[in-house]
């Protein structure tokens, strides 16, 4: 397994657990009161959100499209 592949891996296991733990504090009591005042999530949840969704995207692209063998001549 090529070196790309497993960071991509890596990113991708690493960008569920922000994309998870983002949306697990989205639904806690505090994060509930906050957005029926602002309307809005806190801007950490927010950026676990959007930062685990990214990272995920992206150790995704990498491990299914990066690490081609190479040869060498």
């Amino acid at each position: 397994m090529s070196p790309q592949r497993i960071v991509g891996m890596i990113l991708l296991v690493v960008g569920v657990g922000l994309l998870l733990f983002g949306l697990n504090a989205a639904d806690s009591l505090t994060e509930e009161v906050s957005e029926t005042l602002t309307g809005r999530y806190t801007d950490a949840t927010t950026w676990y959100i959007l930062g685990g969704l990214a990272m995920a995207l992206v150790g995704g692209a990498i491990t299914l499209v990066g690490g081609g063998r190479t040869r060498s001549a």
